[in-house]
């Protein structure tokens, strides 16, 4: 009898050890990050040039000039882009508003976007444009939907297409833009990306 408990004390002594050690391998939240939550296809320089002279409406080889220059200053490639329309003007307080489509190579459809900004500088004048955004380090789509803080006035041109960036969480957004209209001048702002639209662009 005496060693009958002895052996049933020690499976149970066994038992516990192991699920002691399943504890504490085992994260404590289901939904703990793991390695493929920073990861998604990323799409090569021609996919975007493609894709970037299509939006925009403009030839290859001028969108590739833009395209080469954030690909070799960001040192990456981007996980996904927006592509879309939007109005600007300022005098001295400017705003901004967007509406385009979210691309990345996991989704089944583009999800819809906006956003809309506000501004404030030496600036004035106003102008649409049709935009093509780089995204980098964009793992889920549902992540573009936050404020980025960006300053206009380091808006540099190639090719004739404006280019600057906006960085907020490790996400960096490079829009390139295209239109008609007069805006001069440099400003600091922020841009927020939305579900839906918002008619206040703070």
């Amino acid at each position: 009898m005496h060693r009958r408990q002895l052996i049933l004390s020690g499976l149970a002594t066994a038992a516990g050890a192991s699920s002691l050690s399943a504890c504490a391998t085992a994260p404590s939240d289901p939904n703990y990050p793991i390695a493929t939550d920073n990861t998604a296809p990323a799409y090569t320089f021609e996919e975007v040039v493609s894709a970037g002279s299509r939006e925009l409406g403009i030839a290859a080889e001028v969108v590739g000039s833009a395209v080469e220059r954030i690909f070799a200053e960001q040192g990456d490639r981007p996980t996904a882009y927006i592509a879309g329309e939007e109005g600007a003007g300022a005098f001295v307080v400017g705003a901004r508003y967007g509406r385009g489509a979210l691309h990345m190579k996991e989704m089944f459809a583009p999800q819809e976007v906006f956003w809309q900004g506000a501004s404030v500088g030496w600036d004035w004048g106003g102008n649409a444009s049709r935009v093509f955004t780089l995204v980098y380090g964009l793992f889920h789509p549902d992540m573009i939907y936050r404020r980025f803080p960006g300053v206009e006035g380091t808006a540099y041109l190639v090719a004739g297409l404006g280019v600057n960036y906006q960085r907020a969480d490790g996400i960096t957004l490079a829009p390139i833009r295209t239109g008609v209209g007069l805006r001069l001048g440099a400003n600091v702002g922020t841009m927020s990306y939305s579900r839906q639209r918002n008619l206040i662009p703070f």
